[in-house]
């Protein structure tokens, strides 16, 4: 994964279990597409795989609400041609070196665009979250109790029952060890409540 992700130029980042918010772009998207997919497959849910070239095409040549511009063009420089739009009646061919420097300027241009758009966004949603929220920090050895995720009813207790140590802490993860068992764990600090003896 390292030497691939050198390769390419991009930087892998992993997501802390159980909070979908720290991956918030590809959520966004599996929500829009899975709304998509469901519009199309109404009756039959078997035949669902036929509709999903025309859903990612739709996704990408719509413009975003973020960035006022769609993924197509970000990615390509220009916008796709869609069947819908009229056939080019002239045709006229640029200088290659001509078209490869505009299309690295629109390129360009673009991905600075967006780039501040989104952090003004990111800094606007972020303003709303922090508002009201608390932002409690532990310190290593710190006894805490952690969220409970899997098989609880409503009448179930919200955190385990079982204390855990904190081991390791990159705040606002923290990685905790469970008491008796050794077990180790990532949560978020959402996720973790102090153990009051």
């Amino acid at each position: 994964m390292h030497s691939l992700s050198k390769l390419i130029g991009y930087h892998h980042i992993f997501c802390t279990p159980y909070r979908p918010q720290s991956n918030g772009a590809v959520e966004r998207f599996n929500g829009t597409f899975v709304i998509q997919l469901a519009k199309l497959t109404d009756n039959e849910t078997n035949n669902w795989d036929e509709y999903l070239y025309p859903i990612v095409f739709a996704y990408n040549t719509g413009v975003h609400s973020t960035t006022n511009i769609s993924p197509y063009a970000l990615t390509f420089g220009r916008q796709a041609n869609l069947p819908t739009d009229p056939p080019v009646t002239t045709l006229t061919l640029p200088d290659p070196h001509d078209y490869f420097r505009q299309l690295v300027l629109n390129l360009k241009y673009y991905h600075q665009t967006v780039k501040e758009i989104i952090l003004k966004q990111q800094q606007k949603t972020k303003g709303r979250y922090d508002y009201h929220r608390k932002n409690p920090e532990y310190d290593l050895g710190t006894t805490v109790l952690t969220r409970v995720f899997t098989n609880r009813s409503k009448l179930d207790p919200r955190f385990s029952i079982d204390p855990k140590i904190i081991v390791e802490n990159h705040h606002p993860i923290y990685t905790v060890e469970d008491m008796d068992t050794k077990r180790i764990a990532k949560v978020h600090v959402s996720d973790i409540r102090p153990l009051l003896l």
